[in-house]
């Protein structure tokens, strides 16, 4: 997928594409510099449906929600990361309509794109101020977390303290968790536990929980290591939504996943049936060793081959504070990277996550991805 896009774009980039897009680049600079009424005026006055792609399903009641503010028609796609990238390659190659607008994930693969100039950033005068710097570009919309939860029914609760207990033999098909290879999120996650931090911390967290020193043998560190037979013990699953169902079902007693956090809120899940790690209130955070899961940005861009870029400006800066972020705040599990914007009320603070999650670097994936998917796969039924 990754060597498809810049092949794609360097074939782009070489028939002179390239002039075309730095318009568009410097129409949505220029957009920086606009009144929110003026931003309004521009979009309203932009022709044709207004077309945004996104892998969130939640991204259709937002849409909705903004187009009847606007009175403007839209139509939203709810697509998997793949999906949007190559309808995005194939539009703006061939000048067809297309997204106008896009909410993604994986900033690796999202790196080609905006290094390039197909995705474009716009952040809203209206929250520049709340949003931390390193968000800002590209624009981050807000964060999603995975986390270890298990079912509490039975007599073998798999309460666990430490990341390596999920490895142990006792946890074999035990342990759900959707194929990364059809998951890049997933992949991602595994990829940054290979670099130099998470692999020290997950050598200390084997010594601590083993009580001897990590004997690595034919792995290259401790967080290949911890792949392999994490990954050995794992049921994998299609979707985390279908993950959470079948865990929190009275029959998976004994189980654990890891899967995203927000599909609590799905009616079809037994909520009282699973417990979210293990939380220790006085230090308000899970203690889980040496990480409870990991957390990935969702990310807000304007396409550079969007017929109405005011409109999706417009769209973004609504996105991006109160009633925009609604259709995602109202659960847990979705931080908003406007800070003005707190999480649901029981749910922990972004900081307080962040401190113990595995966190995306999307430099470090690009340079190890190669190598460590290879390894996955071998473990990957």
């Amino acid at each position: 997928m990754r060597k498809l896009i810049a092949l794609m774009l360097s074939l782009i980039l070489t028939l002179g594409a390239m002039s075309a897009l730095a318009t568009d680049k410097a129409l949505v600079e220029d957009a920086q510099k606009l009144t929110h009424e003026e931003l309004v005026e521009k979009a309203k006055a932009e022709e044709g449906t207004f077309i945004v792609y996104g892998n969130t399903s939640r991204i259709t009641t937002a849409l909705e929600q903004f187009c009847a503010l606007y009175d403007i028609t839209g139509e939203g796609n709810n697509l998997k990361d793949a999906e949007i990238y190559t309808k995005l390659e194939i539009e703006i190659d061939s000048s067809a309509k297309g997204a106008d607008m896009v909410m993604i994930q994986d900033g690796a693969s999202l790196e080609f794109l905006i290094e390039n100039g197909y995705l474009l950033n716009y952040l809203p005068p209206s929250v520049a101020a709340n949003v931390d710097a390193a968000d800002q570009n590209p624009l981050v919309h807000q964060f999603i977390n995975k986390v270890f939860i298990y079912n509490n029914q039975g007599d073998d609760v798999p309460a666990i303290k430490n990341v390596w207990e999920l490895t142990e033999e006792k946890m074999k098909d035990r342990v759900l968790f959707k194929n990364p290879e059809s998951e890049q999120v997933n992949m991602n996650f595994l990829v940054m536990l290979t670099n130099e931090e998470w692999s020290a911390r997950l050598a200390e967290a084997y010594e601590a929980h083993f009580g001897k020193p990590i004997e690595l043998g034919e792995y290259k560190n401790a967080g290949y290591m911890w792949i392999a037979q994490f990954l050995s013990n794992c049921v994998f699953g299609s979707s985390d939504t279908t993950l959470a169902e079948e865990i929190s079902q009275p029959t998976a007693a004994g189980k654990i996943g890891l899967f995203v956090l927000s599909k609590l809120r799905s009616s079809s899940v037994l909520t009282e049936n699973l417990t979210v790690g293990e939380y220790d209130a006085q230090k308000n955070a899970y203690t889980i060793q040496p990480f409870s899961g990991f957390m990935y940005p969702m990310y807000a861009l304007v396409s550079s081959g969007a017929t109405r870029p005011y409109t999706a400006m417009l769209f973004i800066d609504y996105l991006m504070n109160a009633d925009g972020f609604q259709p995602w705040g109202k659960s847990v599990g979705a931080y908003s990277a406007n800070s003005a914007l707190v999480p649901l009320e029981g749910d922990l603070g972004i900081d307080v996550w962040k401190n113990t999650l595995v966190s995306e670097d999307p430099a470090y994936i690009l340079t190890a991805y190669e190598d460590v998917s290879t390894f996955v796969t071998k473990y990957v039924k």
